[in-house]
Formats: structure tokens, sequence, C-alpha cells
């Protein structure tokens, strides 16, 4: 009874998944992919085949869809089976370490930063390079795209040999030193730009007095000079 109980769960489950879909198809495992919402926005699990055109091999991709973006692990594979990356992504941009390989082996990384669409300036936690024990906090422009961050790593795919290595800084080759100033400085540029200028100081009782008794009156100032 127990059994059935579960079961029964299960299934309905499953039919409330496949009821928010106008569109989708089923494994042989029963389990939902390539669902499109009522409104036909991606959602949930999907596999996508590529065909070859104009001399570029086809592939096939597999991940999750949140609103139409790309979110979470997605894996690529060529038409014969064998990885050839495997990608993170946040808000449908790349984020954290991508890997990319040859049927020999790894190729290369890439680390990216993903930056949220829904902000004009966010203000995120920057890793050191060099110290990755130290973050400092600092406002960046955000333009709803990904940002070279980190270290990209490039290797020998026969032999897995690391062959070189390259730093950025939210898209900037890393200088040692000289990325961090550069960021902090545009960054209170930004957000200075965006403040309203202060307001004048309201003038003293005495100062008005002194301008109304006066008014339309020529007032000798004196400035210290002798002569």
């Amino acid at each position: 009874m127990r059994y059935l109980f579960l079961a029964a769960i299960f299934l309905g489950t499953g039919h409330w998944g496949m009821s928010q879909c106008k569109t989708f198809r089923l494994t042989d495992k029963g389990d939902t992919l390539n669902c499109t919402d009522v409104k036909g926005v991606k959602q949930g699990k999907w596999k996508v085949q590529v065909a070859p055109l104009r001399g570029q091999p086809g592939y096939e991709e597999e991940g999750s869809f949140v609103n139409n973006s790309k979110e979470g692990t997605w894996r690529r594979y060529n038409l014969m089976g064998d990885l050839l990356a495997v990608e993170n992504y946040k808000w449908g941009y790349k984020n954290g370490v991508c890997r990319y390989f040859t049927i020999a082996g790894i190729e290369h990384e890439e680390s990216w930063l993903a930056m949220n669409p829904a902000k004009a300036y966010d203000t995120i936690q920057v890793q050191d390079i060099i110290d990755p024990d130290k973050y400092e906090q600092v406002i960046v422009k955000s333009e709803g795209r990904a940002l070279k961050h980190g270290t990209w790593r490039f290797f020998n795919p026969q032999s897995g040999q690391l062959m070189r290595t390259e730093k950025y800084l939210l898209d900037e080759p890393y200088v040692p030193g000289e990325n961090k100033k550069n960021v902090t400085a545009q960054g209170a540029a930004d957000t200075t730009a965006t403040k309203k200028a202060p307001a004048e100081k309201p003038k003293p009782k005495e100062v008005l007095d002194f301008e109304k008794k006066n008014a339309g009156k020529k007032v000798k100032v004196r400035d210290g000079r002798v002569g």
C-alpha cells in the first residue's frame, strides 16, 4: 500500500510538471525535455541538436533553461558523442570555469563572471587572483554580459601539459597593483555621476540682513591692499 501511495505521488508530480508545458518531449525513461511554457518560453531540461552548416560540424548540447536563459551546467558533444565543452551559466551568460576539449583531451579552460542584466550597477566581491583568500568589494557597471575574470589555462591536449596561462580582472588583462585601482576609480566615477549635486547651504542671517540693508548701494570692500 505504501508503494502504491508513493507511486501515485510521483505520477501526480510528473503530470503537474508536464501540465506547465505547452510543448515538450519525453525520454525513454519518461523524463520531460524541451519544455516551452504557455508563453513560448523555454524552461527546464533541454537537449538540442545542431546540424552541420557551411563547413561547421554539428553538435549536441544539453542543460537547463530558466525563462529562456541558460542556467547552471551545460555540456556539448560532437555528433559521435565525444565531449567538447562543459560550460556554466548564470542569467544566460557564462559564469565560473568553462572547459573545452578535443578528442585527445582538454584544450583550455576559461573563467567568467556573469553580470546581472536587471541591474545598472552591481556591487560584487572581487577575489584576488594571486591570493584567493582575499576579496575586495567594488561597484561595476552592469551591461548584461559576461566578463573575463580569473585565470585562463591552455593545455597540450595530447599530453595534458599546461602550456600557458592568462589572468583577467573584470575583462581586463591582470596587471598586479594596477587593475584594482582602475576598477575602484571607475566605480567611484560612475556612482558619483549618478548622484545629485549637494544643495547650496543657506546664508547666515547676518549676511541676509546686510544684503537687504545695502541692496542697490555700492559697497566698498576692503581687500587688505594699501594704496
